[in-house]
């Protein structure tokens, strides 16, 4: 029977390490962690990355009939969501932080502001546009499915002694 590690915390705190770990994972591509927390991140990573896989592709383009400032009846083409994969959509989010972009130093805060008005869950987007065709093209040129991840052991931490682990995503 699959069980769980318990990290040695209480169920409250594990479970907002291990998100906090697969949001920094996945939108940083590598963490460097124990290899404990590597095991559990990875299962969790594993499941969502193959959500993205199975369900980037499928939406729906649909017109609309909004109304302009001045009054105006315009048509516009929206992308929807089909139902599958806005149900993974919120899988996600239900489970990942919701990390942004950061600010590069060479820009202004209404440049910034600007640049992230049309993204509202980042995070999210680089599953869907980013790893799921990604991963899919992986997937049929090898002919398998998932090992989206790579542990690497780095050796004993200076302090404590626990073993420290590079996790990665795989190219």
């Amino acid at each position: 029977m699959a069980r769980r590690r318990k990290l040695g915390r209480p169920g409250d705190q594990r479970r907002a390490l291990l998100r906090n770990q697969v949001s920094a994972l996945l939108w940083h591509g590598k963490i460097v962690t124990t290899e404990a927390r590597a095991k559990e991140v990875r299962r969790i990573a594993e499941k969502l990355i193959t959500l993205a896989v199975n369900e980037y592709d499928k939406s729906i383009k649909v017109k609309k009939d909004v109304n302009n400032e001045k009054g105006q009846t315009i048509t516009i083409e929206v992308t929807n969501d089909a139902p599958s994969k806005l149900n993974a959509r919120r899988k996600m989010m239900s489970y990942l932080y919701d990390l942004r972009e950061p600010k590069t130093r060479e820009e202004t805060k209404s440049e910034y502001k600007e640049r992230n008005r049309e993204i509202k869950h980042p995070l999210i987007e680089k599953l869907f546009n980013d790893y799921g065709p990604k991963y899919r093209a992986r997937n049929e040129e090898k002919n398998c499915v998932g090992g989206y991840t790579r542990i690497v052991k780095l050796g004993p931490r200076r302090g404590d002694g626990a073993e420290e682990v590079l996790l990665e995503l795989v190219e």
